[in-house]
């Protein structure tokens, strides 16, 4: 198309602008603010995935978390109201039986979920009650803590019943001077009459997690042995493999229980879960949701906008009615004139669709300035991805081509000499 190069065709198309300001910023409008939508919505959702991803950061999404509790359902001889158990034998049980486990952590604790009170702690005259959990290494793949000295338990730990702890952050303010950054590896607090010696101390986010500040983790041998709990456990966190459904592994695991304490398979009560990984679904679908949603908004929006310019093209091409007569009487072609039309509604679609995203740019830049570093609020680096941006202003050129042949085709019809009469 010569004419995209032609200064004259430039020209007309300022002048034609111009002498309509207000009419074409009006028009330009419904085109930008469609893409300011497209641009702004989408980067907003995925600024939530973001956040939601830094949140869940360090937990493994797809497990389960599994506890014993009461039957409601008499069976095989025993009445309802039969309290069950899970043991530590159960582990290899459930492995063997439930190929699609990836592995388990056993856990037992004291203090914060479990309804039973804290264990007190002391050190220097300095006392505090507190969470404390019995745990494996392998508990933190599950939920990995955020160490600012030491490290966190492990295998070696375990086997030698050792007496060793990871204590939150707010446990190491009380019992150590944190202003001077006192170093607490190697030096020992006591829990329950027990001297413990500090292996290292973690931080957890503001609004994250499932632990808190104010736990302390010990090998869970040594937490079996000063309560004497045996082999019995209070929970077990459970991580399905990458490709398992989780759900699916909760049932097999439940049934594999149910099977082995002679519980009816009807039985919802006999042993309480809860499953990270479907509610993580469930989330990550709602933020999928939110983009389809912003795309269709989006791009409804621009349609909008691109058939509003196509009115305002029709209109001007009535106004021009004249101008576009003498033009087809000193020579000019039907496929200049259609042309001319075409390519005046693809800059105004452009200019608007450029303008929208430069300015839905400028909103999630200022998004991500608010938000910086504000841990509580499930929001970070809201971005866009540009092939989608790009995609949608292929299709809004596309629109704009389009519809513009409405105006063109009306400009093409216009005879020379009927045009010249007009007044």
């Amino acid at each position: 198309m010569n004419i995209i190069f032609k200064k004259d065709t430039w020209q007309e198309i300022y002048y034609s602008l111009r002498n309509n300001k207000l009419r074409t910023f009006l028009t330009m409008i419904g085109v930008g603010w469609g893409m300011f939508l497209y641009v702004s919505l989408l980067g907003a959702a995925k600024g939530m995935e973001n956040g939601f991803d830094k949140l869940f950061s360090g937990f493994a999404t797809n497990s389960i978390f599994l506890w014993a509790q009461k039957t409601s359902i008499p069976y095989e001889g025993f009445p309802k109201g039969r309290e069950v158990h899970l043991n530590l034998n159960d582990m290899e049980m459930l492995k063997r039986k439930v190929t699609a486990i990836d592995y388990i952590s056993p856990q037992n604790a004291r203090g914060s979920f479990t309804g039973t009170p804290g264990e007190a702690m002391s050190r220097n005259g300095k006392n505090g009650t507190y969470s404390l959990t019995g745990d494996y290494s392998v508990g933190n793949k599950i939920s990995e803590k955020k160490l600012i000295f030491g490290r966190y338990i492990n295998d070696a730990d375990v086997s030698g019943n050792k007496n060793v702890v990871v204590i939150g952050e707010e446990i190491y303010k009380n019992f150590f001077d944190a202003k001077k950054k006192e170093n607490p590896i190697g030096k020992s607090i006591n829990i329950k009459g027990l001297f413990f010696n500090v292996i290292g101390v973690f931080r957890v986010k503001k609004g994250g997690g499932f632990e808190n500040d104010q736990t302390a983790f010990i090998p869970l041998s040594t937490y079996t042995k000063m309560y004497n709990a045996g082999d019995q456990i209070d929970m077990f966190a459970i991580v399905s493999k990458p490709n398992a459904n989780v759900n699916s592994v909760e049932e097999d695991v439940k049934q594999v229980l149910k099977s082995k304490n002679k519980v009816s398979p009807e039985d919802t009560n006999a042993f309480g879960s809860f499953n990270l990984g479907k509610e993580f679904k469930k989330l990550t679908g709602f933020l999928t949701g939110m983009q389809l949603l912003t795309i269709i908004v989006g791009t409804l929006t621009i349609l909008a906008g691109v058939i509003a310019i196509s009115n305002i093209l029709l209109i001007t091409v009535k106004e021009r009615t004249k101008e576009i007569g003498i033009r087809r009487a000193l020579g000019a072609k039907p496929a200049e004139v259609r042309n001319q039309i075409l390519l005046e509604s693809v800059v105004i679609t452009l200019s608007s669709g450029l303008l929208g995203f430069m300015f839905g740019i400028f909103v999630l830049m200022i998004l991500n300035a608010v938000t910086q570093g504000q841990d509580s609020f499930p929001f970070y680096n809201p971005t866009v991805n540009y092939g989608n941006v790009f995609a949608a202003m292929a299709v809004m050129v596309i629109l704009g081509l389009i519809i513009g042949m409405i105006p063109a085709q009306r400009a093409v019809k216009i005879r020379p000499i009927e045009a010249l009469r007009t007044e």
